[in-house]
């Protein structure tokens, strides 16, 4: 049984999607759609832009959504793909929707453009931070948060793997907080170099301003259902899909807890639609013995053929 995961911030790359349109109509047709919806020629900075401009969050995440669903396009075309769910990894959550069928790909497109610049804003720069904290779990790690708030916001982002978690909050609580994780044992603690404190309550001005766009925008029944980043359990209700895209924002996306429910109904294996390799690595140490496929690019696409 497979489920189709798509990946987030973080996992773009210069290059990328560029071979996929070179090779492939379908895929050189998504882009031209995509310079089509957002007014601006988003192949040029995907295919040559710089690192820097990429990094950027309102560029980053139209970017990576139109190179998943370039490579989901060119998968559909070349193999036969019959996915029992889908899941993605924040922003990938848009990604996962476009390939059940629930969002259009132009209304992802244009809605993770303005969420991108919404989180952005949210925040003044420098204000907020991320970091990973690497060996403290439960417990251990909601006392660290707490004691190291001190009045400011810092709580658990991302639950990626077992003893995998990223904080976010107020820059200076979440340095207490990597002083305070080394002194407990914590195996790591690192700043992370983001650009906002994603997925915290200092994000709740986003959400509004989220709310107020998708409420414009059209949702369609699932052709199978998503692992949703709020609940971990399978969607598969038109009329869900916005509150939980709204709550996402300031909520911590729980994938451990969405591969463990996957591997609970049965998916034995998972393909990962998209620019890099980060949902691989975490999906192998969340349910091991899951097959793992990989597609970015015309290499991927060949190892899969193979």
């Amino acid at each position: 049984m497979l489920t189709l995961v798509f990946p987030g911030q973080g996992s773009q790359y210069p290059g990328m999607g560029k071979d996929l349109a070179e090779t492939f109509a379908v895929a050189a047709q998504l882009f031209e759609e995509a310079n089509d919806v957002l007014g601006f020629d988003l192949a040029k900075l995907c295919f040559s832009g710089s690192e820097e401009d990429l990094k950027l969050t309102a560029n980053t995440q139209p970017a990576i959504l139109a190179v998943s669903i370039a490579a989901l396009r060119v998968l559909r075309q070349e193999v036969e793909l019959h996915p029992a769910y889908a899941a993605g990894h924040s922003l990938g959550e848009y990604s996962a929707l476009v390939a059940a069928g629930v969002l259009s790909f132009a209304d992802a497109l244009a809605t993770v453009r303005q969420r991108g610049t919404f989180m952005q804003e949210a925040v003044p720069v420098g204000v907020g931070a991320m970091a990973a904290i690497l060996g403290l779990v439960g417990e251990e790690l909601e006392q660290l948060c707490h004691d190291a708030a001190q009045g400011e916001v810092v709580s658990p982002a991302n639950f990626n793997s077992p003893g995998q978690v990223v904080i976010a909050g107020h820059a200076t609580a979440v340095e207490r907080a990597i002083a305070l994780a080394t002194e407990r044992g914590a195996k790591r603690a690192l700043k992370l170099p983001v650009s906002a404190p994603f997925h915290c309550a200092l994000m709740a001005p986003a959400a509004q301003r989220l709310e107020q766009v998708l409420a414009g925008v059209a949702v369609a029944p699932f052709a199978f259902p998503v692992v949703t980043n709020v609940e971990a359990i399978c969607c598969d209700q038109p009329e869900r899909v916005k509150p939980l895209l709204v709550k996402q924002v300031c909520a911590p996306v729980r994938w451990d807890a969405s591969i463990e429910h996957c591997a609970a109904l049965g998916v034995d294996r998972y393909l990962e639609v998209g620019p890099g390799k980060v949902l691989t690595g975490l999906i192998k140490r969340i349910h091991r013995g899951a097959a793992m496929d990989q597609v970015a690019d015309v290499a991927g696409l060949k190892r899969l053929q193979s």
